[in-house]
Parts: structure tokens; C-alpha cells; sequence
């Protein structure tokens, strides 16, 4: 297998300095993960952006579109802030023959009590196995990109109603 990693921020990179939450995204934290977790397959994990999905904007949507269209791999993993994961999903449809998974963390990579690393398996493992198509994993489950929905009171996805 060959995996492409695009990284664009989020959460799941995020450094945090002070109890005052002063906090900056660092550097893509799923290279370190995926090597810990000694994975047998091949990788390369591209750095688009290093934003809080907040911040994003559509020109950056569209350059992500854009590098995930570029990929020689068509296995595409995401790693993207929550705020706004189902934003660029959106913007990803109708891009033939990849299998896009998007996945991100409510709590940094970087902690000890972070969601990340369940995220990221369960997002590797759909990558394999869904057909192609545009689809977010989160906090167990994964489903097509439009289907979900963040609860924010619940800090989770959600299937939409």
C-alpha cells in the first residue's frame, strides 16, 4: 500500500505554550505517529497547510483540492482540524479515483489522552477498504463526508439527522 498524508493543521498538530492556551500549529504530528506505531506499509506525508481549520479559507480549500487532485497515489488521508473538516470534504467531491479520508483529533496529537492515534488507525483502515470517494473518520465512526456532522457540546461527529 501506498499512502499520501496531507496535512493541513488543526488540532491535531497543535503546540500549546501556557495555561493560557496560547498555542500554534507545529509541525504534522502523523509521520511520528505512524512510525511509533511501526506500520508496514509505504507513506509520504505532504505539509500543505499549518492553520487552525478556522482560519482556512476558500483559496486554501481549493490548493488542498488541488495537491490531493496532483497526488500519484489514490489513496489520500487528510489531517485536518474539526471546526471545518466537513467544509473542505464538501469541496473534495467528484474527484475520480481516489479514496479520500479525512481525520483530525479534539485533543493534540501531542497528549497523552489525545484522540488521535484511534482516529488516525480507523482512518488508515477505511482508506483500504471503502471504494473511492469523499469520507470523514472520527471518534469511530466513518461515513461518507456529507453524512456527518461535528456536535460541539459532545465533542464528537455525529451522523446527521
Amino acid at each position: 500500500m501506498q499512502l499520501r498524508v496531507i496535512s493541513t493543521g488543526g488540532t491535531i498538530d497543535k503546540v500549546y505554550f501556557d495555561a493560557a492556551s496560547a498555542y500554534e500549529v507545529g509541525e504534522p504530528q502523523v509521520g511520528p505517529v505512524l512510525r511509533e506505531s511501526n506500520v508496514t506499509f509505504d507513506f509520504v506525508v505532504e505539509s500543505v497547510l499549518q492553520k487552525d481549520s478556522l482560519a482556512m479559507t476558500g483559496a486554501d480549500r481549493a490548493l488542498i483540492r488541488q495537491r490531493v487532485e496532483a497526488a500519484p497515489e489514490h489513496l489520500i488521508l487528510i489531517t485536518h482540524g474539526t471546526d471545518t473538516m466537513t467544509e473542505t470534504a464538501a469541496r473534495l467531491e467528484g474527484i475520480e479515483g481516489k479514496v479520500i479520508v479525512l481525520t483530525g483529533s479534539m485533543q493534540p496529537a501531542r497528549f497523552r489522552n489525545s484522540d488521535a492515534v484511534f482516529n488516525l488507525g480507523c482512518a488508515i483502515g477505511a482508506v483500504q477498504a471503502l471504494p473511492p470517494g469523499v469520507y470523514i473518520a472520527m471518534n469511530g465512526i466513518v461515513a461518507p463526508a456529507g453524512s456527518v456532522k461535528k456536535n460541539r457540546a459532545a465533542s464528537r461527529f455525529e451522523p446527521k439527522a
